[in-house]
């Protein structure tokens, strides 16, 4: 069986409304492949989010995937996975997955999520 196959679970912030619209528009290009990807919504669930070997902070300020094998992959490289999945994503996953993009990207989507926390007050100052 192929990866884009497999079952993977993302983790999410369901406190966050660009969170919650992001994954609706990821499920909407996804709609041919039904049931390979599911959700699981952070909030408030901390301990068993380290039952499944994930740091809750890191879990608030990067995306994860879990794999149905148990292997967690976090941050670009969970992007990557997920984007892979549908056709018109694919392109954009090669992308952001090249040497001279990658670290550029993920300084970018820190500050974006830093900011965003910050604002809503789920991040201290």
């Amino acid at each position: 069986m192929n990866q884009a196959n497999k079952k993977i679970t993302v983790l999410y912030d369901g406190a966050c409304p660009s969170c919650v619209k992001d994954r609706d528009n990821y499920e909407k290009m996804a709609a041919e492949s039904p049931g390979k990807v599911l959700w699981l919504d952070i909030t408030n669930r901390e301990d068993e989010l380290r039952r499944m070997g994930v740091d809750p902070q890191k879990a608030l300020t990067e995306l994860h995937i879990i794999s149905d094998d148990g292997q967690v992959l976090s941050e670009l490289d969970a992007y990557i996975v997920l984007m892979r999945r549908v056709v018109w994503l694919k392109p954009l996953a090669w992308l952001i997955g090249l040497p001279v993009i990658r670290p550029l990207l993920a300084r970018c989507y820190h500050q974006m999520v830093t900011r965003r926390l910050k604002k809503s007050g789920r991040l201290p100052e």
